[in-house]
Order: structure tokens, then C-alpha cells, then sequence
């Protein structure tokens, strides 16, 4: 069953917030940070990628980052930019897309339940990305962002958000520049505090959405800390890790599109041609191809949109990964046609998120007369059956909106050592 904590966040002043958060590390560039950064000296990317703040040339791993990420966390909270709750409190975290909401709330997990598989994952994580949240994390002595979680709630847990919403002011309530609407509430009433803990330990299971990277690297820092201090109790911030938890009915997931860079060797008919036994083809002329249901998916190659529908015979019998649509296209497609053995490091492959328009994915893919592939989005039940059967996932294949902002809470490790 979850433990799920309350606890004493650092986060913006009520005036600031809009300012300060920010998109999350993984999804700005290094040039989109520093521009960000000279135009913001409040915004939360100053902690989150320091090296804006360092001559061009700094390397990204230099220990140098972490400690001046360190010194800005500490710049904002001194200069009264972000202040710290003085008891342990949950949040309500609302987000709002294209008049689509999604409410959650905002505690701590358990690195023990992530490491008994109460939190449940469904991809790998690459050892370069690990290492660099690690230090970022153990330096800054905080939880900078979030991990996207869901979970099946209960409805004493929707009751209880909609009713502190009625009936209590949000401290934050803004419309980011990507029209995305953030709002967040303090709940910090006793008996609804109890309550939240209480419920969530009736939940079996609650599951990673994004962030896998992340909550890797917060449970090694915490476990780095528990060798340092062996006479820990399991009190202690460093045993936990910031989190936000939604219900899972209400996210959205978009596509995870595929470009490769070219068609190994092969020329476009002879391509298309060794489709031919695992798809069902028909070509698209004039427009792009959106697949609207499983096992669909449209190709873009040599100036062509085609739609690609896949046989039944190649997914019947498979199990819950091998009937993922992007499997299909890797053990059929990138893999044996095109050679891409391990799009987790191979460089012709680049993944392309589902917000991004289909013709962004046609242009980049003219650019080298590669081809293009836009895929049917992962379902959320696919992505609990799969981690439930403890299973992992091909890379990217879930794309999260709206991403949630760093900065809205920060949950600060070293408080009690």
C-alpha cells in the first residue's frame, strides 16, 4: 500500500510564481534556457539548467553547474523569491489544455515503495541521465521537480479536492505563455491531511507517467544518504521524493512519433515494398495520415503520406508489450528494415512529441529522405497493464500534456540531518 507524505515545500511567493516556474529540464535546450534565463533572472531554470548562468563553453556535467544551481536556490529563497511552508502541508495541483482539467495532488513518495514496486515503472532509464539528476539532486540537497504519477483514486480523495477548491482561494492560479493554466491550493487542515495519508494507504499501486529519470535519481540520492547517516529512522526527508499524483482517467496521452534519418540503403519503392507482409498499405495522397485507432499508424516517405494497418496475425498472439503499437513498429519495421537495433542510442532514429504538427514531422524527415512515422498514442490502461506485469516498455512511447512546471513546490532532502 502507498505512504504518501505531507511535507514543508519551498515555493514561489504568491506574486512570483508565474514568473519563476518553469518547463522541465528535459524538454528546453540548452540555447532555449539561456535565452529564457537572460530574459528571467527569477525563472526556475536557473536551478534546474545552471549552466545558463556559466561562461558557454562550461560543460554540462561540470560539478561547477550543480554548486551554482545550488547557490541560485539559495539566492531565490534569501532574496524572498521562494519561501518554505512552516508545517507539513499536501498541494492540489490543477492543469488545464484546451479546456481539458486534470486535478492532482502534490506529496512525497516512498523511495521504499519505489524499490518494492508499490511505484510502479514501465521504462528504463539511461545511466548518463541518471548521474546528472543524481548530482543535481544530492548538491541542491532538494527534490527540484516532480514525478508525474497516477493512480485508480478513490472517491473520498475527488470529493475531497473538489470540496478544498469551493471552498479555499488557489495561491497560485495563472496561464502560462503555452496556454496551459496552473493552479495550486495549500491544503493544510488537519483532518484532511489525515484523511489524504489514510486513503492513500488503501492504494495498491501507483504508477510512474513521466519521470522515470527523476524518481531513479531521487531514490539513489536517498539510499547515498542512508549509508551516510546508517542510524536513519525512515523520518527523514532524504526517504522521500517530490511527487504528483493524478487520477489516471483523467491524462492525457499524445502520440510518440518516430523520424529516421534515412532508409538504409534501400530506395523508396523497394521500402515501401518490404512493408508489404506485416501491413495492410494504402497511400494518402494530398494530406497527412493521423491514425485513429490501434494498430494504425501513417507513414511519410518520398513525399507521400500512406496509411499502414497491420495484419492481425502479427500482434494476436503477443503480449501486453507486443501488442504496443510501437513495438510493432519496432520489430517489424526500425528494426529489421531500416537496422535501428536500439533506438535508445542509435543517432538515424529521433523521437518527435505528439505536439508537434504532422508536417514538422514530413519536413524533418525531406531533409534527409528519411521517413517519417506517426504513431497512435499509448493508452493509459495499456500503460498500467504493462507495468503491472512488470514489463518494460519500447522508449518513448508515451508523451505526457500538459507538462507540469518545476518550481510550484520543491521538496528540500537534508532538512533533518
Amino acid at each position: 500500500m502507498a505512504l504518501f507524505q505531507a511535507f514543508r515545500a519551498v515555493r514561489p511567493a504568491s506574486e512570483k510564481a508565474e514568473k519563476v516556474a518553469a518547463l522541465p529540464y528535459d524538454v528546453v535546450s540548452r540555447e532555449e534556457a539561456r535565452e529564457i534565463g537572460e530574459k528571467n533572472s527569477e525563472s526556475f531554470l536557473h536551478i534546474d539548467r545552471a549552466e545558463m548562468d556559466l561562461p558557454e563553453n562550461t560543460d554540462l556535467y561540470d560539478p561547477k553547474v550543480y554548486d551554482k544551481a545550488r547557490e541560485n536556490l539559495a539566492d531565490m529563497e534569501r532574496n524572498g523569491v521562494m519561501v518554505q511552508d512552516e508545517t507539513p502541508c499536501y498541494y492540489i495541483y490543477e492543469l488545464t489544455r484546451k479546456g481539458r482539467t486534470q486535478t492532482g495532488l502534490v506529496g512525497c513518495c516512498s523511495i521504499d515503495d519505489y524499490l518494492n514496486d508499490v511505484v510502479k515503472k514501465h521504462e528504463l532509464t539511461r545511466e548518463d541521465k541518471e548521474q546528472d539528476r543524481i548530482r543535481h539532486v544530492d548538491v541542491c540537497d532538494a527534490n527540484t521537480g516532480p514525478i508525474y504519477l497516477a493512480c485508480k483514486y478513490p472517491q473520498e480523495l475527488l470529493d475531497l479536492m473538489e470540496n478544498w477548491k469551493a471552498s479555499h482561494d488557489a495561491v497560485y492560479d495563472f496561464v502560462a505563455e503555452d496556454e496551459i493554466g496552473h493552479r495550486v491550493w495549500v491544503i493544510d487542515g488537519e483532518a484532511e491531511k489525515k484523511l489524504i495519508k489514510e486513503q492513500f494507504g488503501n492504494i495498491p499501486s501507483v504508477y510512474i507517467a513521466d519521470g522515470h529519470h527523476r524518481a531513479a535519481s531521487a531514490v539513489k540520492v536517498g539510499l547515498k544518504r542512508r549509508q551516510e547517516h546508517p542510524d536513519y529512522d525512515g523520518s527523514e526527508e532524504f526517504n522521500y521524493f517530490l511527487s504528483v499524483v493524478f487520477p489516471y482517467d483523467q491524462l492525457t496521452i499524445l502520440s510518440y512519433n518516430r523520424v529516421v534519418r534515412d532508409l538504409n540503403g534501400m530506395d523508396e519503392h523497394a521500402f515501401v515494398a518490404s512493408l508489404k507482409f506485416n501491413f495492410e498499405l494504402m497511400i494518402m495522397p494530398g494530406f497527412p495520415c493521423k491514425p485513429v485507432e490501434k494498430h494504425c499508424m501513417g507513414m511519410y516517405v518520398g513525399g507521400n503520406w500512406y496509411h499502414l494497418k497491420a495484419w492481425e496475425d502479427v500482434y494476436a498472439k503477443k503480449d501486453v508489450v507486443g501488442q504496443l503499437d510501437v513495438s510493432i513498429l519496432q520489430e517489424k519495421v526500425l528494426s529489421p528494415v531500416l537496422g535501428i537495433r536500439d533506438p535508445r542510442t542509435d543517432e538515424r532514429i529521433r523521437f518527435v512529441g505528439g505536439s508537434h504538427k504532422l508536417r514538422e514531422l514530413a519536413e524533418i524527415a525531406d531533409k534527409t529522405d528519411g521517413v517519417a512515422f506517426a504513431m497512435y498514442p499509448t493508452s493509459m490502461e495499456e500503460l498500467i497493464k504493462v507495468a503491472d506485469a512488470g514489463k518494460i516498455m519500447p522508449p518513448k512511447s508515451t508523451w505526457f500534456e500538459p507538462k507540469l512546471r518545476d518550481a510550484m513546490v520543491v521538496h528540500l532532502i537534508g532538512e533533518d540531518e
